[in-house]
């Protein structure tokens, strides 16, 4: 029983003379490592956002420059099917 409590309390002080924070340190840790991460997703979401939006003004200004129009020519609505849009 007393070489246990011995093994018991050697332990316990390696564990906390190499314990590598505290647990005040840790939360922060990981707070501000969510915080990284959130930003990091935000800024990833932001970028393709604008590549998607430059892409659909690309191919916006490639069918205009196709069919000669500047937009909803006369408030002409196309409806998809290529018999009603002649």
């Amino acid at each position: 029983m007393r070489s246990f409590l011995v093994g018991l309390g050697i332990g316990i002080g390696l564990g906390v003379l190499f314990a590598p924070m505290s647990g005040e340190e840790t939360r922060t840790n990981l707070r501000d490592r969510a915080n990284d991460l959130a930003d990091q997703a935000r800024e990833t979401y932001e970028q393709g956002r604008d590549r998607v939006r430059t892409g659909v003004a690309s191919i916006r200004d490639m069918a205009q420059r196709a069919t000669g129009t500047t937009g909803n020519a006369g408030g002409i609505v196309a409806t998809g099917s290529p018999e009603t849009n002649l």
